[in-house]
């Protein structure tokens, strides 16, 4: 009894110091998110964005890196401010029947997220050790329900971070190694244009970048850092540190992304070689790493594979608790479903892929798809007084959520077209 009252006291009294190095402290969530980054769809989606149209598509990665900034914030805004992740919060404060169609589809986000990443850890075994991807498909599923079942992960964390982002920093790198037409690719990214036959890759790159299952994650994996809901100064601290953390996490995967569609648009476009399969983007490493850049290209490869089925999981083991008002614990039945339920169904699909590389691809698609739906939950989650209190939105971030939204929207109206009038022809 006395042990409760003392962690009550504490948890009311106790109040964290916010000195200037107070930041590194919550240097991590945003981090995590940004695995997704770099991980076997992104990659696709943008080495076919730049072998197939140059620079021309680099204002998508600028576009989605804006509205992944305001959506991340804006999830992370709602576990900070009530406790609950999304999934959590939709149950509390929806009807049954909409919440559990909108969690019902986050699911399936969730499920063709895992595939693209559990299909790019298996490209990464063919490519080391010839392994058929039907096997390396098992095996990598295997290993990363291991690591998460067994709460290895978290030791194999820092590693596997560390090991990608140093591979997605070598693209940075390497554009300083090819020739690029900074001017042409400047325009680029500022300037929006719709090439014949973009708009499937353009929904990929904007798949690959607004991850829906991300926003799930970070919503959950940011109440890591709570100390006092009760107090108001704490809740604004954990808010503008947060910002901090995800602004700069973001716009690292900004400089990424861009980087692998310059170097890919370099190497690729500018000698008219089209892209059909991951493999071939081995080559964009050869002039840092000579003959053994297909060896460290699998490895980054599979870890980036490795790390992002991790998060993918996590994130639908996070929605299936959710659904039950349970908070993510691998320890509890309901999660270790959720995570089943995400990777054994994504694993199932790779089988029956004939092209790999155009499963990566569209998978990228079906996450543009769905991601109106999980736009819609947060601003009808973070927009109300009686879910948010008085963190609810301003009238501006309403603004900017529903013009966020009026985009995707549209891009998903062209997207519908363009299958119509391709079918057509």
């Amino acid at each position: 009894m006395f042990g409760k009252k003392l962690k009550k006291w504490f948890g009311r009294h106790h109040k964290p110091k916010f000195s200037g190095l107070e930041i590194l402290k919550y240097i991590g969530p945003g981090l995590l998110v940004t695995v997704g980054f770099i991980d076997p769809g992104n990659w696709a989606a943008n080495v076919a964005a730049g072998a197939g149209f140059g620079y021309t598509l680099l204002w998508m990665v600028t576009l989605s890196t804006l509205m992944l900034i305001v959506l991340q914030h804006n999830a992370a805004h709602l576990g900070i401010a009530t406790g609950l992740c999304l999934s959590e919060a939709a149950v509390a404060h929806l009807r049954k029947t909409p919440a559990r169609l909108l969690l019902g589809s986050a699911m399936l986000a969730a499920v063709a997220t895992a595939l693209a990443e559990l299909l790019g850890g298996a490209i990464a075994l063919n490519m080391l050790f010839r392994v058929p991807i039907w096997a390396g498909t098992l095996l990598v599923t295997a290993f990363v329900a291991w690591m998460l079942y067994s709460n290895s992960y978290r030791r194999l964390e820092k590693f596997i971070i560390a090991f990608v982002s140093l591979i997605g920093l070598s693209f940075i790198y390497e554009i300083c190694l090819v020739d690029v037409p900074w001017s042409h690719a400047a325009v680029s990214w500022f300037m929006p244009t719709i090439p014949a036959g973009s708009i499937p890759i353009i929904m990929s790159v904007l798949g690959a970048v607004v991850m829906p299952h991300n926003l799930f994650l970070h919503s959950e994996i940011i109440q890591s850092r709570q100390w006092n809901l009760e107090d108001k100064a704490v809740i604004c601290h954990q808010l503008r540190f947060e910002f901090v953390d995800t602004l700069l996490s973001m716009l690292i995967g900004w400089g990424i992304n861009s980087a692998m569609i310059v170097v890919a648009a370099a190497t690729f476009f500018v000698q008219g070689t089209p892209v059909d399969q991951l493999e071939q983007a081995q080559a964009m490493l050869r002039p840092i790493l000579g003959d053994s850049a297909a060896v460290v290209f699998a490895l980054a490869l599979l870890m980036a594979g490795l790390s992002s089925s991790v998060t993918a999981a996590m994130a639908g083991g996070s929605i299936f608790a959710g659904i039950f008002s349970e908070p993510f614990d691998i320890k509890d039945a309901h999660s270790r479903l959720g995570v089943a339920l995400t990777l054994v169904p994504a694993a199932l699909c790779i089988l029956f892929i004939n092209h790999p590389f155009d499963g990566l691809v569209v998978s990228q698609i079906l996450l543009s798809v769905q991601l109106p739906f999980t736009i819609y939950l947060q601003f009808r989650l973070t927009a109300s007084r009686k879910v948010m209190g008085e963190f609810v939105n301003t009238a501006w971030h309403n603004f900017v959520l529903a013009g966020i939204s009026v985009v995707v929207v549209g891009l998903n109206v062209l997207l519908l077209w363009d299958m119509l009038f391709n079918a057509g022809a």
